[in-house]
């Protein structure tokens, strides 16, 4: 099932061919958009990729004028062309290390109680035998939390991704109270669910809904696919932080999911794994999908003092 000549794939298979250094805007019409009104050249000299992957610099001015924050705004929101985003979790290989739930917390200067990852324990009838079960959120190719929304804050790109712009959110819970999977949680004060010292890390940055930070109270949060970490060919922290390598991130148009040391088929996988999505029959058509836990690498443990409070 492996394909052992995928290795350098695995490296390369969510290389996008954006560059990150400068300011990169894509398409000729943006930069004609740009450049439309005149305004004072400031000397400071800025890179620029057009639609035919030229790479040009030009004066600060053009893109300081306020349209390139709006063009940005609509790039986020449309996504990346020819991706569809997916992440398959083996639940054989999962041991309720929490491993991923802290990597996501680091990466969005979060901490308890806020988790963005859930691990929870799972036991389908009386007599069969419990499992730990990973939930992100499921990013629907059918979404109920995007159709209640009355401010379009949270949105569906083409490349598969949900997501929040916290700069329209109202914190009405909508879309927390359409979700049926629980992915969703609301921001209840300025450091909630924050240190100070991440507090201080997130402020310092800029707001985008591709990295969900900094935080904003009153609003709704969630697992954003790490959409940033996507850019630069790199796979999310959850993925890369499980000891067990129980989580699989790829792109489905590819046909490929690695968890940054195997790389496989998506089709094969889910065929010769019996892959499932979770409550499917929902009809929200989620892009993450469950291997069974047959066959699985650790024994079942339950430790009540640690986990009780997080199922």
């Amino acid at each position: 099932m492996k394909n052992e000549n995928e290795e350098s794939s695995r490296r390369n298979f969510l290389k996008i061919g954006l560059l990150s250094s400068g300011a990169v805007i894509a398409g000729a019409s943006i930069i004609s958009a740009i450049t439309k009104e005149e305004s004072k050249e400031t000397g400071k000299r800025v890179k620029v990729l057009t639609a035919d992957g030229k790479l040009i610099e030009v004066d600060s001015s053009h893109i300081l004028n306020g349209k390139f924050e709006d063009i940005a705004k609509r790039e986020i929101r449309d996504g990346i062309d020819g991706r569809k985003f997916v992440m398959v979790i083996d639940l054989a290989r999962c041991a309720n290390e929490r491993k991923c739930i802290t990597g996501c917390q680091k990466m969005h200067f979060k901490q308890s109680p806020t988790e963005w990852i859930k691990v929870k324990k799972m036991q389908d009838t009386a007599s069969t035998a419990p499992y730990w079960m990973p939930q992100p959120c499921f990013h629907c190719d059918n979404p109920p939390c995007t159709k209640v929304c009355p401010v379009d804050a949270t949105f569906k790109r083409k490349d598969g991704i949900v997501l929040i712009d916290n700069d329209r959110c109202i914190g009405c819970r909508f879309c927390m109270a359409a979700c049926p999977y629980n992915s969703r949680s609301f921001n209840w004060g300025e450091n909630w669910g924050q240190s100070h010292e991440q507090a201080v890390a997130s402020c310092n940055s800029h707001y985008t809904p591709e990295t969900s930070t900094p935080s904003k109270m009153g609003t709704v949060e969630k697992c954003d696919f790490c959409p940033d970490m996507v850019k630069e060919g790199k796979l999310p922290d959850c993925v890369t932080s499980c000891p067990n390598g129980t989580i699989f991130y790829g792109d489905a148009n590819e046909d490929t999911v690695s968890n940054g040391e195997e790389t496989f088929r998506l089709s094969e996988l889910i065929k010769n794994r019996a892959g499932y999505r979770f409550m499917e029959e929902l009809g929200t058509e989620p892009r993450v999908y469950y291997l069974p836990p047959v066959k699985r690498n650790f024994p079942f443990e339950d430790d009540l003092e640690v986990h009780n409070t997080h199922e």
